[in-house]
């Protein structure tokens, strides 16, 4: 079968223009809750924790730096961490432990009752998410899953699910990067650190 272009080109936007059109419709009401949930649990001065795998643990690490450094513009830093940056951490827990335990192990840690713990899984079923769910569950976090398909095995644990209506892989991660840049925005706003700009339109 002899590859051609156009239609790839074609054919990729148009799954992603579908994709963000259902996510739109479809998760506004757990977006605004895990909002709500976020702003609440920095001002009481907690923290959000994100983890993942793979494109995943990328997500976690781009998402947490939004936040303790800058989004748009300079602000007071918001308490947030990835645990998928401490090879001394990684490979101690995967080498006594096993992987399974890589995220669960670091939110016994350094989860607070109160915190957010964000857990990104294109499938939903990642063995090492669905630990550190339960176990922030089990001390009172706040449990939020990033999640696609059938939202999986990761669905029943979390007290807020932001499932991407899409089963590829692809498109659900485009959707996770850009509702937690989406998260990243409303905390700035909710939180009062930055102004938001003025959309008033000019009558005619």
């Amino acid at each position: 079968m002899t590859f051609t272009f156009p239609p790839f080109w074609q054919s990729e936007f148009d799954e992603h223009e579908a994709v963000v059109k259902a996510t739109r419709q479809a998760l506004r009401e757990p977006f605004e809750k895990l909002l709500t949930a976020a702003t609440a649990c920095v001002k009481a001065g907690g923290k959000i924790l994100f983890f993942g795998n793979g494109g995943s643990a990328g997500d976690a690490q781009h998402l947490a730096t939004e936040l303790t450094v800058r989004y748009k513009t300079d602000r007071a830093p918001i308490a947030a961490i990835a645990l998928t940056t401490d090879t001394s951490a990684l490979t101690a827990i995967g080498n006594d432990f096993g992987f399974e335990y890589l995220f669960s192990r670091q939110v016994a840690a350094l989860g607070r009752k109160g915190d957010i713990a964000i857990g990104i899984s294109t499938s939903g079923n990642s063995k090492n998410v669905i630990n550190a769910l339960t176990e922030a569950r089990k001390m009172g976090l706040v449990t939020v899953g990033f999640g696609g398909k059938t939202g999986g095995n990761m669905a029943p644990l979390c007290d807020i699910l932001l499932n991407v209506p899409s089963a590829t892989t692809a498109r659900i991660q485009e959707m996770h990067i850009t509702l937690g840049q989406m998260l990243c925005g409303g905390l700035e706003l909710n939180l009062g650190l930055v102004q938001e700009a003025s959309k008033t339109a000019k009558t005619a």
